[in-house]
């Protein structure tokens, strides 16, 4: 049977940081944060980074592994974060994955492996879609992936350049690559936990007092420092909800309070699609707040559901 592992999901400010401290503390655990843009130095109040006052003395791995002008992907995730997860496991802790980005999650415990990258084709195909236009590379791709290539729209380079590279590079389609990847057995068994507020109202509020929260913290001076020492607004981190949108306001002169509303928005949208994420794995033990989060019976449950599933 594949390790065992704790996973609280959810929403963000659903309140998934606090309770993976609470949950490290009482099952003997580590966090392995599950956060896309906790990856960056230096991007700490619009990730929400957990503070060392927060982290209340438990390891926290994943945070602060990447420069902001560094691509990373969830290939990149998965070959940190893996042996992170086995050194706890290895130690006799229990790995506490925490975070909102589900194709990380969804990724590390697969064990879903990835194709290799840097022989040149990428740079030679991003050539010519930047010379030819997208058309011509997904007529490519139909020619020998036709599934993956009725699944992208014409406009979606990214993916395109990235089937392609993998089928020149490996003589293997993607299609092909995923397929073999999700007949593989897990790496690790999960326990999934959501959080999530009942009614939705609540959660959007609660959304609107974090975004508030880091305008006090001094959210558009993080990003006017990032700027400032080149990082570039186009790059992958500066795509983030907060810094995306703050980055266009500072960059044209504008108010920082515009982007505040901006953030608010985009954070809800994000909540969403979250939430319609985790909610594919029917496994998963949800548990909704009524009102004001109450950490205490939270824990309990989680405790309770842990001991169950065979953790602590």
């Amino acid at each position: 049977m594949p390790p065992k592992v704790l996973a609280i999901v959810g929403p963000t400010a659903s309140g998934k940081t606090r309770l993976g401290v609470a949950a490290a503390q009482a099952l003997n655990g580590e966090v392995v944060s599950v956060d896309s843009m906790q990856v960056y130095r230096r991007m700490d109040i619009g990730t929400a980074k957990p503070t060392q006052e927060e982290m209340e003395g438990v390891p926290h791995h994943m945070i602060d592994v990447a420069e902001p002008w560094e691509e990373f992907s969830a290939a990149r995730y998965v070959e940190l974060a893996a042996p992170c997860v086995d050194d706890i496991l290895a130690r006799g802790k229990v790995p506490i994955l925490v975070g909102g980005t589900g194709l990380y999650l969804d990724s590390l415990l697969s064990g879903r492996t990835f194709a290799p990258r840097s022989t040149g084709w990428r740079e030679k195909l991003q050539a010519r879609a930047e010379e030819e236009g997208t058309g011509p590379l997904l007529e490519e791709l139909r020619a020998v992936d036709p599934e993956a290539a009725g699944r992208l729209h014409p406009a979606d380079a990214k993916r395109i350049l990235r089937a392609l590279e993998i089928w020149h590079e490996t003589g293997i389609t993607i299609t092909q690559h995923d397929r073999e990847s999700r007949a593989r057995p897990p790496r690790y068994q999960a326990l999934r936990v959501g959080l999530s507020f009942a009614d939705r109202d609540r959660l959007r509020a609660r959304i609107d007092r974090r975004v508030d929260e880091m305008m006090d913290r001094g959210l558009a001076g993080e990003v006017a420092a990032l700027l400032a020492e080149g990082v570039p607004p186009r790059c992958t981190a500066m795509q983030a909800i907060g810094y995306k949108e703050m980055a266009a306001v500072l960059t044209a002169g504008g108010d920082p309070a515009a982007a505040a509303e901006e953030i608010k928005l985009r954070s809800r949208q994000y909540a969403k699609r979250q939430l319609t994420w985790f909610r594919r794995a029917a496994d998963t033990r949800w548990i909704l707040w009524e009102g004001r989060p109450d950490f205490s019976i939270a824990l309990q449950k989680t405790t309770g559901f842990a001991r169950a599933f065979g953790i602590g």
